[in-house]
């Protein structure tokens, strides 16, 4: 077992959905996130990849390009049998694990960070916040999302994160978009 044998230990997976497979974030090598989205593709794996377009300049010419927007991350949607296939893929690191046990992510925290990453506004990585006002979005290519809303100086930004991973991106949204969250009985939110 190498130094990062415990990481790799057989563990059991929280089979917590219907089908038995919850999504993971499992961690690649620099810069070989699409490798490792192709391998998992390959395998017959669900995998997403978020991206957002990122203006580059070089000293004869600016071009657009794709960047991920969890530098170092893949998830993956897979069962306790389809590890082992998770772990041999091209690129791939480990799967993100805490006490040798995988850590399951939320799926709304999935499906928000894809509503974002193809709605076709302006989006880039964002530090991770803790607090802030929660706020539902009525309106527009991202209606049913939820998120922290955010002033900056080019406007009104909705931060969606992923707690697993303390990482967040952020994208801009109009004022009449948003609907404040009111906390419950419990400390949850509704609309």
């Amino acid at each position: 077992m190498g130094p990062m044998g415990r990481e790799f230990a057989e563990a059991p997976i929280s089979e917590d959905t219907p089908d038995g497979r919850n999504w993971y974030a499992v961690r690649v090598k620099p810069n070989c996130e699409r490798v490792a989205a192709c391998s998992l593709s390959g395998k017959g794996l669900e995998h997403c990849l978020p991206v957002h377009r990122q203006e580059k300049r070089w000293s004869d010419r600016n071009k657009s390009i794709e960047r991920p927007l969890f530098p170092g991350y893949v998830f993956c949607r897979f069962g306790a049998g389809q590890r082992g296939a998770v772990l041999t893929s091209s690129g791939v690191l480990h799967v993100v694990c805490f006490g040798g046990i995988p850590a399951p992510i939320e799926p709304a925290e999935i499906e928000a960070v894809r509503a974002v990453a193809t709605s076709g506004l302006a989006v880039e990585p964002w530090p991770y916040l803790e607090n802030g006002q929660r706020v539902w979005i009525e309106k527009g290519p991202i209606a049913g999302v939820g998120g922290v809303v955010m002033d900056s100086k080019s406007g009104r930004r909705l931060i969606v994160s992923v707690a697993l991973l303390r990482r967040s991106v952020a994208v801009e949204v109009d004022a009449d978009w948003v609907r404040p969250l009111t906390r419950g009985l419990r400390g949850s939110f509704y609309a």
